[in-house]
Parts: C-alpha cells; structure tokens; sequence
C-alpha cells in the first residue's frame, strides 16, 4: 500500500494532487541544517563564512581517488571557473548540480507546473527539500555520465570498483556543497555558499593570470604566464625596450597586459552600473510623518541572469561534446555541435553547430574573420539575460505583484498616489528594470568578450556582482551596529 499511501498523502485537502507532497516521506533522510535560534553576531558570521571557504578550497585540491587517466577531453573546461569547480578534485562538479536544481526548480514553479505557496511555511521546507533532493539526483546522474564517457580512464581500465568509488567521492563533495549552501543561506554565515565559491574561484583565476610564475616555452624563448611578472621579465632581459612592451601589452595565447586593463576597465563599469536605481517614495499610511524610499536597481536580479544562461550553456556543451565523441558523424549531433582538438592540450573547443554559435569569439580578429558568429552571440546573450530576468521576478517574487503586496502589508503607499494605483505604478518601472537590467548584464558581458578581458565576460560580471553584494552586506551589518572589526 506504500505507493497509493504516497498519493492519497500527495493529495490536497480539496482532493488535488501535488507534486511537491511527494517528496515529504524523503525530508528526513535529507541533509539539513537547523536555523539559528538567536541572531547571530557579524563576527561569528564572518568565522563560518572563513571555515566555509576553506572547506570548499581544501575540497578543490583534493584529488580522486581511483584515476586511471586525466588526459581525455574536459567537457565543462570553458564553463570551469563560474561553476567553481576544478578538474579531478573533490570538486569535479562544482555547484552545477545545485544552480541546476534551483534553476529548474524556480522555472517549474514559476510557471505554475509546481504548486507552491511560499506564503506558507510548509511549503517553502517541501520546496526547498524538492531542490536538494533533485540536486542530490543530478550530483549522481553527473557523475555516473563522467565515469561513463570515460573521463578518467576506460571504463574496463577503472573496474567496478573504482568506478564506483569515483562516484561515491563526487556525491559526498556535493552532499558538502549543499550543506556549506545552506549553512551561510539560513543566516550563520554572509552571503550564498554559491556566490562565495563563484567569487573566490574567478578572483583566484585573475590573480593567477596576472603573477603566475610559470614558464611556458613559446618558440620567442621562454616565457611567463602571469601578465605582470611577463612585462618586468621581458623588459629587463630583452634588448628591444619598445619591442618588450609591446609584447607585454600584445602576445598571443597568454595573458597579457591588455586584457588585465580591459579587465580593470569591465570592473569599473559595472561598479559605476550598480549605483544606478529609481527611489520610489513611499509613506505609511497610519503614522503620518513616516516616509521611506523603495529602491529599484537598474541590476534589479543582479546577476540571476547570467547565473542561468552559464547553466544552460554549460548543460548544452556538456551533452554536445559526450555525443561527438561518440557519433561524430550524426548530422543531429553535428547540429548540436561539432568539436575539435587543441593543439599540444587535450581540450577540445567548439568548431561548428550551435555549441560554436553560442560560444564567444576570443579577439577582434575573430569578429572580423567570423562576423555571424558575433552577432549571433550577441543576439543569444542579449535575448537570454533580458528572457530570464524577467521570468526571474515571476518566479522569485519579486514581481510587481509581489512588491504591491508586501508593500500593502507593511502597510505602506505611494505617495500622492491612490493605493489602488500602487501595482499600476510599480509595474511602469519594475519589468522594465529586469528586463533592461537583463540586457545590460549581457551587454557587458559581450562587452568584456570581445574585449577578451581575463577569464571571461561572465565571470568577471558574476565576480564583481557577487563582490558587491558582500559590500552592501558589509555596510548593512555596520549599520546594525553589529558590526565590530576592532
């Protein structure tokens, strides 16, 4: 009787049936983390948001156990640095399956497939139970798919045994990841565990390319990698000082001081982009002299979007690339993407199909060689950031609707304006913020592309976004009070 059981609990009192009800016989046997009784202090918060990222960057040094082989194509290779991840550690997958979850999770909701009242306490636990359970079957689903492609060695090389191990590792590290999540989330820590990892992974990834000290011998003799430490070096041992420069500012398929400037250049304007927002005056409607304002972000979903469009890109090369290498010459799959070899490395970069179209052009001389393929991508980015960003507010609540409602219950309205008119009014400016918002943020990643900024557009828009969300936090914490550093 379990299964009917299941159903008939699945039911609601009306007698109709809920998805999300299904879940509830799993809610205890998921990972959870109790909510803090009282509030915390900012320096506790600052201790476990501390531990929480040296759990995470431990994680990432670890190696697997059980490796046969790591010389095989790394399939989310371009997509490593915003998913956190880092190839053949603990860290393997990164936090895709949890921004996958989440994703799928809101838009299903969003869309009305799911039923969900978060207005109600037992749904947002079910909710939330529903995306760890659907995070923890994509950790699996993921790894197996690894395992299985050969990631790290033939699957006969490996055996049963290690096979499994592998992936028993690579389920553990997400079980960690969505703990550490949900530990910062319920309050004892700043912040999302997501941000913080993205942050820390991209920062890492830009001071790297500017003080790596590894040598590369590029056939003009040997060469640094990091970008700073290449101009002292070539200036001090080449004759040519002109010459030196400008191999500093200009070389080829290192990072060069170019890029670090347009990547300094991409930081300052986003910063600049954040400050701007449309105060809308408010006052409460019982005591007289109380006015207040309500603050609308050009970034109104801040960097949601971006978030989104690298998980959907980052699935549509994973698939493309497990499906070449075994029917390379399936027309679909061609479609799909078609993939080839870099020289003297094992990756593989996209050469043809919609993989290649959707992924961003590396210089200006790309552009001009292939001009389709950038304004495709420009469309692509352009129209999926301004997309989820308004799918976003439906689905977060942070729609018009929603903003009206909260606004009516803390008993507030606009002023010189009819509370009836208060929804008309917020919709004049809040869609329009998401979706111009949206369109701004994939405007500036574009921008960062094709300037070829180091790491790459979106990472360094998920950085500085994320970075200054810690900053408000900082100033907010400050003004409670709570905030003692000395």
């Amino acid at each position: 009787g379990g299964p009917s059981r299941l159903l008939s609990q699945a039911r609601m009192p009306e007698g109709k049936f809920r998805f999300i009800n299904l879940v509830e016989p799993v809610m205890p046997f998921l990972p959870d983390v109790a909510q803090p009784e009282k509030k915390v202090p900012f320096k506790e918060k600052m201790l476990w948001t501390s531990i929480t990222l040296f759990i995470f960057l431990v994680c990432c040094q670890i190696p697997l156990y059980g490796i046969r082989s790591n010389k095989s194509s790394d399939p989310f290779y371009w997509m490593r640095v915003i998913l956190a991840s880092n190839r053949g550690t603990l860290m393997e997958l990164g936090i895709s399956p949890i921004v996958t979850s989440g994703m799928v999770m809101q838009l299903l909701a969003g869309s009305k497939i799911i039923e969900v009242d978060q207005g109600l306490k037992k749904d947002r636990n079910l909710f939330q139970g529903a995306q760890k359970l659907f995070g923890i079957i994509i950790t699996v689903s993921e790894a197996v798919a690894y395992v299985a492609s050969g990631m790290y060695g033939d699957v006969k090389d490996l055996g049963f045994t290690n096979a499994f191990l592998i992936v028993f590792q690579l389920f553990c590290a997400g079980i960690v990841v969505i703990i550490l999540d949900e530990l910062l989330q319920k309050g004892y820590g700043l912040g999302s565990g997501i941000s913080l990892f993205i942050a820390t992974n991209i920062c890492e990834n830009i001071v790297w390319k500017c003080f790596s000290p590894t040598t590369i011998n590029t056939g003009r003799g040997t060469e640094f990698e990091g970008a700073i430490i290449a101009l002292f070096h070539l200036l001090i041992t080449r004759a040519d000082k002109v010459r030196a420069l400008k191999e500093a500012f200009y070389r080829q398929n290192l990072p060069n001081l170019t890029s670090l400037l347009s990547t300094v250049l991409v930081f300052g304007i986003v910063i600049y982009f954040q400050g701007f927002r449309v105060d809308l005056p408010v006052k409460n409607v019982k005591s007289r002299g109380q006015n207040s304002s309500y603050p609308i972000k050009l970034f109104y979903t801040s960097n949601i979007p971006i978030i989104l469009q690298t998980a959907l890109v980052s699935n549509l090369y994973f698939f493309s690339q497990i499906l070449y290498k075994r029917f390379p010459t399936n027309l679909l799959v061609n479609l799909l993407g078609v993939w080839q070899s870099i020289e003297g490395s094992t990756q593989s970069i996209p050469v043809g199909g919609l993989a290649y179209y959707v992924s961003p052009p590396h210089s200006l001389a790309d552009i001009l060689n292939d001009p389709f393929h950038a304004i495709f991508y420009l469309t692509f980015i352009l129209t999926a950031c301004a997309l989820f960003s308004k799918t976003w507010i439906e689905v977060s609540g942070s729609s018009a609707k929603d903003v009206a409602k909260q606004l009516r219950e803390q008993q507030m309205t606009m002023k010189g304006h009819r509370d009836s008119s208060l929804l008309k009014e917020l919709n004049r400016y809040i869609p329009t913020a998401a979706a111009f918002g949206g369109l701004c943020i994939g405007f500036l990643t574009v921008l960062a592309d094709f300037l070829g900024a180091i790491g790459s557009g979106t990472g360094i828009l998920l950085a500085v976004t994320i970075i200054y969300q810690y900053f408000e936090i900082f100033v907010k914490e400050n003004a409670d009070g709570s905030a003692v550093f000395w």
